[in-house]
């Protein structure tokens, strides 16, 4: 048995759990022990990523960001893994973006040295971590801001920390989130900001689409984002060369990509999208909007394959106490429910060779903290200790439940570890 060191980052808990070691194991060190998930090597239920995909996704939305000239900063507390956080940045990510001082500060421990809070900085504690990190001046930050009272607070902190804060000028719509609705309401806010010269700098235009559902409107509001940050630049009121404009979640990137890439407002600009999900995708409200991107997305179209799921749930069998449902050592503890059930997968009987598909049939019907109804039919080829594999829908609501994700390579041999810091 491999002899391991103590030493600080460890992960003492999952190395008990699993039985496999002596001494607790750090998580790089994670593809040396050769832990297979199909010779249960993991203790389950474990979520787990797969290589192979990851870096399939990673490039496919690198060349689509490259296709338009646009920089992707993906929104990183769909994940909160820096490891993840590293690969996007190594394949050409412009920064990260994060929506709290908290996540901030995690990612600027782990080297991430550009942030957009795409979010309000509000409160003092908050304000305090940011300007504690803003004394590096090698890390640049980006908030947002959308009225008068939060400008004039962020004004008055960072003025007593002789600081300087980059804040990006939020645009709202009736009904949506934050962010200005009209032109009474960004007067009020760029009349505030220039009550703090020296002290607020006014670095570009912030929206967030997603509130909207039909795309005419979110066109709409993509050119009045346009018109507003081409006016703010003939009127010399942006502090940051080149100017940022910036929006784009996970699910209508490709139409602000296309709106905003045509954008002159006569000096340089940086046009930042922000999706987060693309780098494990999923099988749900995301492989919808996959599939509408790929059937009217001209680029997308010339990539032809679009992005794969690279993350599942694996769960064991654990009991069937009638013929038409077995129970699932899986539950809302475990797997996102908010956007629709786990989806059964894959199949595996251990001592057999190789997982199968599951019959199409298959459907789990409701969960609880640990444990999953799966509907199956009388006589289905399944027993107790058998391990099935789920897909799931929103993986921002799965990634937050794990501490620890093991990377699979195309044998299901673990080969990393990814660790979350929510």
């Amino acid at each position: 048995m491999r002899e391991i060191k103590y030493q600080a980052g460890t992960i003492d808990p999952l190395n008990k759990a699993l039985g496999k070691l002596e001494a607790p194991l750090a998580p790089d060190d994670a593809g040396q022990v050769g832990w297979k998930l199909l010779a249960e090597d993991l203790s389950l239920p474990a979520a787990v990523l797969y290589e192979e995909r990851l870096v399939h996704n990673l490039e496919w939305m690198r060349r689509f960001m490259g296709e338009y000239g646009v920089q992707l900063a993906p929104h990183g507390k769909t994940t909160m893994a820096p490891k993840l956080f590293a690969r996007q940045l190594a394949a050409g990510a412009w920064g990260i973006t994060l929506a709290t001082a908290h996540q901030t500060a995690a990612a600027y421990a782990h080297g991430v040295r550009r942030v957009m809070m795409a979010n309000q900085l509000v409160g003092r504690r908050n304000m305090e971590i940011v300007a504690d990190l803003l004394r590096d001046p090698d890390f640049e930050f980006f908030t947002l801001v959308d009225s008068p009272e939060l400008v004039d607070q962020l004004g008055a902190y960072f003025s007593g920390r002789g600081q300087q804060l980059q804040v990006l000028l939020e645009l709202g719509v009736t009904g949506g989130r934050t962010g200005v609705r009209d032109a009474r309401q960004q007067e009020a806010v760029l009349a505030a900001l220039a009550r703090w010269p020296g002290v607020l700098s006014l670095a570009g235009v912030e929206i967030y689409e997603g509130v909207l559902k039909e795309e005419a409107d979110i066109r709409e509001f993509l050119q009045r984002t346009v018109a507003v940050t081409r006016e703010l630049s003939a009127a010399g009121r942006f502090g940051r060369n080149p100017v940022v404009m910036s929006g784009a979640g996970s699910a209508w990137y490709d139409v602000v990509a296309e709106e905003f890439a045509r954008t002159d407002i006569g000096t340089p600009i940086d046009i930042v999208l922000r999706p987060g999900c693309y780098l494990t995708h999923d099988v749900g409200i995301y492989r919808a909007a996959q599939q509408r991107i790929l059937a009217s997305n001209p680029v997308a179209q010339k990539m032809r394959e679009g992005l794969l799921p690279a993350l599942q749930l694996w769960a064991y069998v654990q009991s069937i106490p009638e013929p038409d449902r077995a129970i699932i050592g899986m539950g809302k503890r475990d797997a996102a429910f908010d956007a629709g059930m786990p989806l059964p997968a894959q199949v595996y009987r251990p001592g057999t060779e190789a997982p199968v598909p599951v019959p199409v049939h298959w459907e789990v019907t409701g969960m609880m903290d640990q444990h999953a109804y799966l509907q199956i039919r009388p006589g289905d080829d399944l027993k107790v200790g058998d391990m099935v594999a789920f897909d799931i829908s929103h993986p921002c609501l799965t990634f937050d439940k794990w501490r620890h994700i093991p990377v699979l390579d195309g044998d299901l041999r673990v080969i990393d570890l990814v660790q979350t810091f929510f």
